[in-house]
Parts: C-alpha cells; sequence; structure tokens
C-alpha cells in the first residue's frame, strides 16, 4: 500500500518520520483496539470519559501533550510541524485524541509560551507539558460564540485579586482539567479591548463543571461546562495585561486552528484508508467494487484532498517554525481539511453502503466526528469570509503583538 505520508521531505525530516512512527504505535496499540466501545459508552452513559486520563497521562509520558515545546520547559524540543504530525496520527485512530492536543497543547500551552511571565511557566507550563496537569481553554459561552465581543463573563479587580464570574460552554476536557485559559471582560465598555486572561485553577473555590451530554461526534472525549461563580483569582495569574485578553484569544485560536487543520487531515487519511481496505475485500456483480469507476472516482477525490490539506497545513507550519505570521495561511487549511474530511467520511460510507451506516466499522464514527471541526475554532463561514478579507485588504496581515517564537533547535533543545 502506498505510504501515504512519504515524499514530504521539503518539510520534514527523519525525526519528524521517527517522531511519527511513535505516536502511530501509541495510538494503533493504546486507543485503536478499545476505541468502539469509548464511543459507544460516552453516547450512552454521558461523556466524562474516565479512560481519557490516563490515555492523556501516557500521552504526556511519551513527550506528545508538549511536543512543540523546548526541553526547559518540560517539553519534547520538537518544531511546530512536529506538532502537527502528531496531531495527524492521533485523529487517524481518533478525534478525541486530538481534540487533547488541540485544546491541552494548542489552545493553552502554546499561549502561556507565548504571553506567559516565567513564573507562569514554570508553575502551568511544566506541569502541561509532561501532562501531570491537564488544561482547557475557555473562550465559548452560551451565547457568545464566533461572536467574541458577546461574551459575559467578568472579571473585577478587588486587591491583589480579581473576582471572576461567568459560565463558559463547550469546553473540551472541561471536567478532567486541571487548568483553565480564561477570557473575560475586566472593562465591557472598550469591547475587545477590555477583555483579559485569566489561568485558573480547579482547586480555586467556586470553579464548577459539568459534562455535556448527547454529542453527535467525539463521544470518547469529555465535553463540558464550566461555571465562576465569584472565584478570586490571584493578579499572578493574569496572563498578559489587562485588555490583552482578546488578543491572546485570536493568536491561540490561530495555533487550535492549526491542530484541528492537521487533525483533520489525519482524518482524510483515515477514510482513505478504510475505503481502499474494503472496496478490495467487497465484491459486487462479481468483481471487487474496488473496479467500478464511481468507487474509483470518490477515492480519488480522498487523494487529492488528503494530499492539498496536508500541503496547505505544512505551509503553516513552516511559517510558524520562521516565526511568520500565518492567520490567513492557517484560516485556509483549517477551512479546506475540515470541509474535505468530512466529505472523505461521508464517501467512506458510501463505499461501505449499509455496512457503514454500523459502528462495525470506523467510517460512521469519522463522519460523526468529522462534523464539529467545521464549526469550531471558526465556523466554515467565518474562514471564508476571513479568506475574503485578506485578498480585499479589509484585514492585514500583522502581528497583533507577536507570533509564537520562531523555532531554534538549539534553544529547543538546550
Amino acid at each position: 500500500m502506498i505510504d501515504w505520508t512519504a515524499n514530504y521531505g521539503f518539510f520534514l525530516n527523519e525525526q519528524h518520520d521517527m517522531l511519527r512512527q511513535a505516536v502511530r504505535d501509541f495510538a494503533e496499540r493504546e486507543v485503536a483496539p478499545f476505541i468502539r466501545d469509548w464511543d459507544r459508552a460516552g453516547a450512552t452513559e454521558g461523556g466524562t470519559a474516565p479512560h481519557m486520563i490516563p490515555v492523556i497521562k501516557r500521552m504526556g509520558e511519551l513527550g506528545f501533550l508538549g511536543v512543540c515545546l523546548p526541553q526547559k520547559y518540560g517539553g519534547a524540543g520538537f518544531d511546530y510541524l512536529g506538532l502537527a504530525v502528531v496531531c495527524e496520527e492521533l485523529e487517524r485512530v481518533d478525534t478525541a485524541l486530538r481534540v487533547v492536543l488541540s485544546v491541552h497543547t494548542g489552545l493553552n500551552s502554546l499561549a502561556v509560551f507565548q504571553w506567559g511571565s516565567e513564573d507562569q511557566k514554570q508553575r502551568f507550563l511544566v506541569p502541561q507539558a509532561t501532562g501531570e496537569k491537564i488544561a482547557a481553554y475557555c473562550l465559548t459561552e452560551p451565547n457568545a460564540g464566533t461572536d467574541v465581543a458577546g461574551m459575559q463573563a467578568t472579571a473585577v479587580l478587588e486587591g491583589d485579586h480579581y473576582v471572576l464570574n461567568g459560565e463558559k460552554t463547550w469546553i473540551s476536557l472541561a471536567d478532567i482539567a486541571d487548568h483553565f485559559l480564561v477570557v473575560a471582560y475586566t472593562d465591557k465598555g472598550q469591547r475587545q479591548r477590555g477583555m483579559t486572561a485569566f489561568i485558573v485553577e480547579r482547586t480555586m473555590e467556586g470553579v464548577q463543571t459539568q459534562p455535556i451530554h448527547g454529542k453527535l461526534g467525539v463521544r470518547a472525549g469529555n465535553t463540558g461546562s464550566v461555571v465562576f461563580d465569584n472565584v478570586r483569582v490571584p493578579v499572578a495569574n493574569r496572563l498578559g495585561e489587562e485588555g490583552e485578553g482578546f488578543k491572546i484569544a485570536m493568536t491561540a485560536l490561530d495555533n487550535g486552528r492549526y491542530t484541528v487543520a492537521t487533525g483533520a487531515t489525519g482524518l482524510i487519511q483515515a477514510s482513505l484508508e478504510a475505503s481502499l481496505r474494503y472496496a478490495k475485500e467487497r465484491e459486487t456483480f462479481g468483481v471487487p467494487i474496488a473496479d467500478h469507476q464511481l468507487v474509483k472516482r470518490m477515492i480519488s477525490h480522498m487523494i487529492l484532498n488528503l494530499e492539498t490539506a496536508r500541503l496547505l497545513c505544512y505551509r503553516a507550519g513552516w511559517m510558524k517554525n520562521q516565526g511568520i505570521r500565518n492567520s490567513r495561511e492557517t484560516t485556509l487549511a483549517k477551512w479546506h481539511a475540515t470541509v474535505e474530511s468530512f466529505e472523505a467520511a461521508n464517501n467512506a460510507i458510501q463505499i461501505h453502503g449499509a455496512y457503514g451506516y454500523s459502528d462495525e466499522y470506523p467510517v460512521e464514527r469519522y463522519l460523526r466526528n468529522s462534523r464539529g471541526a467545521i464549526i469550531y475554532e471558526g465556523t466554515r463561514e467565518l474562514q471564508e469570509l476571513l479568506q475574503a478579507e485578506f485578498a480585499f485588504s479589509e484585514r492585514e496581515n500583522k502581528p497583533l503583538r507577536c507570533e509564537l517564537p520562531a523555532y531554534d533547535e538549539a534553544v529547543w533543545n538546550a
């Protein structure tokens, strides 16, 4: 069978290949045999996902959670393309695994790495990179999704603490996270300029979480709501300065979208591989369905979209490595990869026929899991509008404050 990850040497090196094999071995050995049962349990029992805690801890032990962080902060010292490789291989087995990287690493840890003080990096980033602590990202609210300015959460300064109140929803890892990156208004009259970011710890009095039941997909993972009821957050836990919360949230979303895009690329590959296997085994009219032209057509479209999605993602990763602002490129990769992962999974079900409609085969799970990524971390419609605004120069592709630090192998591995 073709190695769908070969011949990307102009982006990747031998270390990336070794990392890919390590992630694939882990996912196929420690998750793939159990994922159908975990997915079923999530549909019937509500999704606190107790099985995910040891899996996440194991991912930390193997270095995946801090894959693109410097070793001085507990990371593995890989570049940002290493993060892409991990996300691809995790979602190739199940989206719930990649969501961990998106939220814990992409949205939270990289934000602390970019915006945090040295004290915050030691207190929060180091245990997160090793998996000792699990991290989540709290931006979305019941009435504020794409319209971030519609949030209601507030943080009022009282002495050396902020008093935080509000509710966040659709928060991945809500029930199992130790640290929450939370954005709230410190001056609502300033709208985006009045938002501030905080690192909230579960042990703080007034933090409550509860799972969201009845999800269409990602049932093996935990998603919930987080309520902050007069939570006293030390000034030392403020990330960045007052009024920088919106900038922090948006730069974090650039990193989150990158992980979603690379994960969706892995899902396209999973759909392709499942379809190829089945098409060779299943016979109709006396021949394998692989011989039917319209099946070949669906397969060929998966190949095209796999290759284009991977190229778009790796370009964004290369730009991250250079310290070049990549909002436009990452947005494009996220839009294309997520939409086409849904299409690939949909065609995979068509190729499997009636069997694809059952969880006897993984493709129905691929379809359910793929749908959410077209919404979260910025809807398909938002990505379309952003691309047009970039093209018309309505949205300058300039840093809000700074891009992620450019990758320097000597520094990352010091």
